[in-house]
Parts: C-alpha cells; structure tokens; sequence
C-alpha cells in the first residue's frame, strides 16, 4: 500500500504540474499560484475534516513549516526556469530535492534492504535523465541565476518531503492544511515584493480554459498531496519519497500524448532506469 500510495502521488504530481505548466504559460506562475494555492487551501480542510483525526500542536508546527519550504521551492524553481537554462535547471532541482530526505531518512536510521537500496539509486539516476531538457549552455553557479535557484529550489522540496514526514500521522490530515497555509504565506509575500509586476489576475484568467486548468492543477495537488502524506507517515522516507520523485516521468510522457514531443535517447533510457528501480523497490 506505502508503494502504490507514494506512485500515486508521483503521477498526480506530474500530472499536476503539466497541467500547472500550461496555465502558468497563460497567465503567469504568481497567478496560478495565488488563485491555486488558496483554493487546495479549501479543499484540504474539507478533506482533512471528512477524514478525522486531531490537529496537535506539533504536527500543525512540522505542516506549517513544510509550506514555508515548498512555497520557496515554488518560486525559486519557476524563477530559475526563466532564467535557464532548462538543461541545468530541472535535473538539479530534481536531484537535489530526491537526495535530501534520502540523506536525512538515512541519517534517521533507516536501513532498507541491499535490493530496495539499489532500486532507489536507480531511480535517483533515472530522475536526472528524464528531467534533462535538449539545449544547455554555460553554467554559472550563483544562487541569483537559474542553476544556483535550481539548487534552492530542490533544497526547498526536499525539505518539504522530510518536514511533512516529519508531522507524523497523528493529527490525520491536518499538517497539510497548515502546509498550504504556509505555502501561501510564501506566495503572498512574493506579490508584495513584486510590487504590481505580476499579470493582472482577473485579466489573465479570463482566457478560455485558463480558469478550469488552474483548478484541475489545485484539485489534483490536493490529491498528491495526501497520497504522499499518508505514504510517508506509513513507510521509509528514504523509498516514498524516492518514489515520489519519479513525477518528471509523468510529464514527460503527459507532453509525449498530448503535444506530441519526441522523447529523447536519454529520456528514453531514463524511463527505463526508473520502471527496474520500481521493481527493485516493490517486488520481493
């Protein structure tokens, strides 16, 4: 159940972001996340209070601070990718944000077995070719600049993967809607500073469609969300969120059927990487 809980969030997570990406490309990131956030914000306490359970102190405290470290993933990867290159980008957001809990789930004393090891390491690899993206260019690391953001970005979703582990299942659902509190707070403050730079919302979601894909993208992280949540208090952080991880394939694929882009030879042998260290992960 851990296995298919954490796979679900994967594929919600891809299928999230497509979907995210495309209403980010017509009305802008700050605006799909202001209208976003907000409404998961809704749907997650009404989840959370179908679902039951207590909120404690504790596991609202870890949820909270798990939001603050998304929401800075959010913004330093949308930043980073306006800066590219897309080549750098999305594998070091994607690595980066896979080694932290698996460090820090290791650090905590997780032991998996030497089969479920390499699985995991399979698809570490296997993150990086699928996220990598044709082009490229000189790299230059500084934290301002798109691969130094990328860095950040995957600091700041590792941190959330671990953070939200961390709130415990306890309290039932409601770490994740102190998370998307904290998330936007993050938001928020990032309009402010932008003092007026941002599209006009109601402009920008008065475009066909615009408005029922930036739902779709609340409602559907809503559902990864609690997949992951609930595969994390039950399992080792260092496979689920590993597993989760694998959602780059999700859109690559999703861009495959839909728009029809070509997967490339490493994107190809990524795809490949992944499904044996899934096998590796779920077969005994």
């Amino acid at each position: 159940m851990v296995t298919f809980l954490a796979l679900a969030a994967a594929v919600m997570y891809g299928v999230g972001d497509f979907v995210g990406g495309a209403a980010s490309r017509r009305a802008g990131a700050l605006t799909v996340l202001l209208v976003s956030i907000p409404l998961g914000l809704g749907c997650t306490a009404v989840v959370a209070g179908l679902a039951g359970g207590t909120p404690t102190g504790a596991g609202l405290a870890w949820g909270f601070a798990s939001g603050l470290a998304s929401g800075i993933g959010f913004l330093a990867f949308y930043r980073a990718l306006a800066m590219g290159p897309m080549s750098v980008v999305a594998p070091v957001e994607a690595m980066v944000g896979t080694v932290v809990p698996v460090a820090v789930g290791l650090g905590l004393g997780e032991r998996p077995e030497a089969r479920v090891l390499a699985g995991v390491a399979l698809c570490v690899g296997a993150i990086g070719f699928v996220s990598r993206e044709p082009g490229g260019g000189r790299v230059r690391w500084r934290i301002t600049e798109g691969p130094g953001l990328a860095l950040l970005a995957g600091l700041g979703f590792g941190v959330f993967f671990v953070l939200l582990h961390q709130a415990g299942d306890g309290a039932g659902l409601w770490p994740l809607v102190s998370s998307r509190a904290g998330v936007l707070l993050v938001v928020l403050l990032a309009i402010l500073a932008a003092r007026g730079k941002t599209t006009n919302p109601r402009a920008a979601l008065r475009v066909k469609g615009t408005f029922a894909l930036v739902v779709a993208a609340a409602v559907i992280d809503v559902g990864a969300n609690v997949a992951y949540f609930r595969a994390s208090t039950a399992g080792l952080l260092t496979v689920v969120a590993v597993l989760t991880s694998l959602y780059p394939a999700v859109t690559v694929l999703l861009a495959r059927v839909v728009h029809g882009e070509r997967l490339r030879a490493a994107q190809r042998f990524g795809l490949g990487m992944a499904l044996t260290g899934v096998a590796l992960v779920t077969l005994g």
